[in-house]
């Protein structure tokens, strides 16, 4: 299970936290490397992110279609995970509007 904090430059002022980082459960295993409302529509993103509450997943915000956004507009489940191609090791909490790394994740210099 990754346990997720603030990144240093996660975009609050110094101090100001993520309670809903506690929440996330184990990462949901996803069937599917596509955005399921863009895959329905016949279109493929791979700028993805996965719900770290029920394991949907959806396309980015620079996507066409913001399914990711949507989906947490309509279920409330706040943290994202990206899920782009290459490992990238982020999460994004869309109620504290900060960015997360893994615990153990030391960012490049």
């Amino acid at each position: 299970m990754t346990e997720w904090v603030v990144r240093p430059d996660g975009g609050r002022p110094q101090g100001h936290g993520c309670p809903h980082a506690a929440d996330a459960g184990p990462t949901p295993a996803s069937q599917s490397h596509l955005c399921v409302e863009c895959s329905a529509q016949g279109r493929e993103e791979t700028r993805l992110r996965l719900c770290l509450t029920c394991g949907h997943v959806g396309c980015s915000d620079s996507a066409p279609g913001a399914h990711a956004t949507a989906h947490y507009e309509s279920s409330g489940h706040p943290l994202v995970q990206s899920v782009e191609p290459g490992g990238e090791a982020w999460a994004w909490c869309y109620v504290d509007e900060v960015f997360l790394q893994p615990r153990d994740h030391r960012l490049p210099h």
